[in-house]
């Protein structure tokens, strides 16, 4: 299972502290460090010191770490302009030596949009409007140097264009789409993504929905095994009950509840939530880390599932 660490900074984090546990990730051997990309803290607390930028901060990571792989899960359509995000997206994947992959959904928080005045359209709409972002930051990607690039679009129209700046990767940055959408998702995942994300979900679910993107993937004349399979979970280990205890209390979850709902409690039941995800289908797993201060769970997490 490819292992990866996930992170909210909206509930409060400062560059230095994302940039603690990037490195911790990196130096204990995880795949990636990826962020949510959001604006407004959710739940209790207030989010101080404030909302980071998710590409402000992935760009900073392409410098201050040199092997982890870097992303967002995922940026909202709503936050940015395709083209400016593609610019941006392919800048940090130089910067980083190629390094980074890009989640992108609809959006969905409206509390954030109303607070930092970003227009907030009906769910319908924004899905159009991730639809054509996707084809729009795809196409400037994979256009050949010198041919430039148009889009014919309702919303995101785009004329004589030269289709820069472009990724290093090969191929250009992989792109995560995800969700327990049962049409538009999967389609949009099987028509542009290199990965399909189901987030917080159980093992049954989880299977689910991977059962619906493979048949999607079938309709489209796609591969299913060219589609990397991945969910996200939160995570709470710890060497004794107590440590689990603590490490729930710490980000005001109940230890049961996450046990239930997450990757959590004793190495033996945190092996058995992965083997459970793995057998669903899942090649990968984000662990959602929600203390960032706590960089021993880091260790005692990656203790526990390598």
């Amino acid at each position: 299972m490819d292992l990866r660490i996930f992170t909210e900074p909206q509930q409060g984090a400062t560059y230095d502290d994302l940039l603690a546990v990037a490195r911790a990730a990196e130096d204990l051997g995880f795949d990636a460090f990826f962020r949510s990309d959001h604006y407004l803290h959710m739940g209790d607390g207030d989010g101080r010191p404030g909302p980071t930028d998710a590409w402000t901060t992935l760009a900073g990571l392409a410098r201050d770490t040199t092997r982890i792989r870097l992303g967002t899960l995922v940026s909202s359509a709503t936050f940015r302009l395709p083209g400016p995000l593609a610019v941006a997206v392919a800048q940090v994947d130089q910067m980083s030596g190629g390094r980074v992959e890009l989640g992108l959904g609809a959006g969905w928080f409206e509390a954030e949009h109303t607070a930092y005045g970003i227009p907030f359209p009906p769910l319908k709409e924004r899905f159009d409007r991730l639809e054509e972002q996707l084809a729009v930051i795809t196409g400037l990607w994979s256009a050949s140097p010198g041919s430039g690039y148009e889009h014919d679009g309702s919303h995101y129209p785009v004329c004589d264009s030269p289709a820069l700046a472009k990724p290093v990767q090969d191929g250009g940055v992989p792109i995560i789409v995800g969700g327990a959408g049962k049409r538009r998702t999967p389609s949009l995942a099987a028509r542009y993504a290199a990965e399909f994300n189901v987030p917080f979900s159980s093992p049954d679910d989880t299977a689910r929905l991977f059962a619906r993107v493979d048949e999607v993937c079938e309709e489209h004349g796609r591969d299913p095994l060219s589609l990397v399979h991945s969910a996200a979970q939160v995570v709470c280990v710890g060497r004794d009950d107590a440590a689990v205890r603590r490490r729930a209390g710490a980000i005001g979850r109940d230890a049961a509840e996450l046990r239930a709902n997450g990757v959590a409690g004793s190495t033996a039941e945190a092996c058995d939530r992965v083997g459970r995800l793995a057998e669903a289908g899942a090649s990968r797993l984000y662990l959602q880390v929600l203390d960032l201060a706590d960089l021993d769970h880091l260790a005692d997490i990656r203790a526990a599932l390598v």
